[in-house]
């Protein structure tokens, strides 16, 4: 359960439309066209929808799919649902905190990784914070 709760409403006042399309409503930004997606700065990821701490810089990878990708998430805050959309079950991940619609899961595709998971993450859902010192 999110500890964050608005209503649409709410959600509407502090988001863009695309990132209410993303986050509340689960929608998918085009291959190839996020930010984030060959962005490699230390830092941290971080919810777009409510600034949680999401993702470390160290986790993300290369993966040529077209959306940033992970191998792992910090603990505790990435939540999995299995999302039975478009005639398949997938791993959906979700802003622990929020509840904000982030992407989905992918196992056993064979990177080179500590994991066997690729978090595959909409760049509209993040907002990266850097690690140097201000």
């Amino acid at each position: 359960m999110s500890s964050i709760n608005k209503s649409d409403q709410e959600w509407r006042a502090v988001l863009s439309s695309e990132q209410f399309k993303i986050l509340r409503q689960k929608g998918t930004e085009p291959a190839g066209t996020g930010k984030y997606d060959k962005h490699f700065q230390e830092g941290v990821y971080t919810c777009a929808g409510c600034g949680s701490p999401l993702y470390k810089s160290t986790t993300k990878f290369n993966s040529g799919c077209g959306w940033p990708a992970f191998f792992d998430a910090i603990p505790g805050a990435v939540t999995r649902h299995e999302d039975k959309t478009y005639g398949m079950i997938r791993t959906e991940i979700t802003c622990t905190a929020c509840g904000g619609h982030l992407g989905h899961v992918f196992k056993g595709e064979g990177f080179n990784i500590p994991t066997d998971e690729r978090h595959c993450v909409n760049s509209i859902s993040l907002t990266f914070k850097d690690d140097k010192p201000e």
